[in-house]
């Protein structure tokens, strides 16, 4: 099912929504954050905090984010957005978070590692979203001293991220795929090259709205360039199938009427659910995808799915909510969102 070699496709967006790269790096004069005391982790944070926060180039460009100092909503708010990881914000004694203004780069310090260098680009922007890691890598480590070896290369907590340390993955957006029932043979073939894919925080059956996350498993053994080729080629072939099973589907009325009754709800529904509103987003992109729904951007949907989500949606309003309050926001957020789209006459149901 899948090949070693795709021609690569110059717009994607359709299906990829992001791209991330994460490095794991350890200070050199340090034992593992797991070996650690909350003094010791405390001490860590303010050695990386000085180091990144004293580069005039990004001093005022970064925040420094004390995670013991965050309400609930706010901690899990930054899961919502992955800026963290869901384990960062499961003990936050000694943690601190580096975040940039745009929120496109953070820096989790203390989590299973003490740096974890993340980047996060729109689209498919792998190469873009290394030279950023790369340069805040280079950074750190010029002032930090991260612990490496000759043999093995960066050493970590994980023997599984012992190596180059990087994770890149990217967020991709399969409904036909998985429709058509095809995700299960796909992720067991992805598995035997070295990849994982899962939902985007990590759950593995049936994920939410069908967005998925492709990441390199491999990190021993492997370049930085050849981890971020083979993902390149993996997920063009996925565009590729996602693609022609969404041509098939689209010729099924049924699957159209489906479509449209989603649109439907988004766009008159006075409360909806966190758990029903992503399908319906998610059916909403599909439409978008397949030219059924204009006027719609893909950027639109991406940060909806993210803004409607339970801590996230308070954090934005500024204080707790009762959940028939949330989903009274959240359909709001989402009619105002979207206007009604320009069907094409071609795409009209009879």
């Amino acid at each position: 099912m899948l090949n070693e070699r795709t021609e690569p496709l110059k717009d994607v967006s359709d299906v990829v929504i992001s791209t991330r790269i994460r490095f794991a790096r350890n200070l050199q004069d340090y034992e593992f954050p797991c070996r650690l005391s909350v003094e010791k982790k405390c001490r860590v944070a303010a050695t990386v905090k000085a180091a990144a926060l004293g580069n005039p180039e990004y001093s005022s460009r970064f925040r420094y984010i004390s995670m013991s100092e965050l309400t609930q909503e706010e901690a899990v708010s930054l899961v919502e957005r992955h800026l963290v990881s869901p384990e960062f914000i499961s003990d936050r004694q000694g943690r601190g978070l580096l975040l940039m203004d745009n929120e496109s780069v953070s820096i989790m310090i203390n989590e299973e590692d003490h740096v974890r260098i993340q980047v996060i680009r729109p689209d498919l922007d792998l190469e873009g979203a290394f030279e950023i890691a790369n340069k805040f890598d280079d950074m750190l480590d010029e002032q930090l001293g991260f612990a490496f070896s000759d043999r093995l290369g960066y050493l970590t907590q994980c023997p599984t991220n012992i190596g180059t340390g990087m994770r890149a993955s990217l967020l991709l957006h399969l409904p036909a795929l998985r429709e058509s029932g095809a995700m299960g043979k796909i992720s067991a073939s992805l598995g035997k090259l070295g990849f994982t894919i899962r939902g985007m925080y990590g759950d593995s059956n049936d994920p939410k709205g069908a967005v998925y996350q492709l990441s390199n498993q491999v990190t021993l053994g492997i370049s930085e360039k050849e981890a971020i080729d083979n993902l390149r080629d993996i997920t063009m072939q996925l565009v590729v199938q996602e693609r022609n099973a969404r041509e098939a589907m689209s010729q099924n009325i049924t699957v159209l009427d489906g479509l449209y009754r989603s649109f439907g709800i988004l766009r008159y529904a006075k409360i909806l659910t966190n758990d029903e509103c992503w399908k319906l987003l998610s059916d909403l992109r599909f439409g978008v995808e397949i030219g059924i729904f204009e006027n719609i951007d893909y950027d639109t949907i991406n940060r909806l799915m993210i803004e409607v989500q339970p801590a996230t949606l308070m954090k934005n309003i500024g204080k707790k909510l009762p959940a028939l309050e949330r989903e009274r926001i959240r359909a709001e957020l989402i009619r105002t969102a979207i206007a009604r789209p320009k069907v094409p006459a071609n795409r009209r149901l009879e």
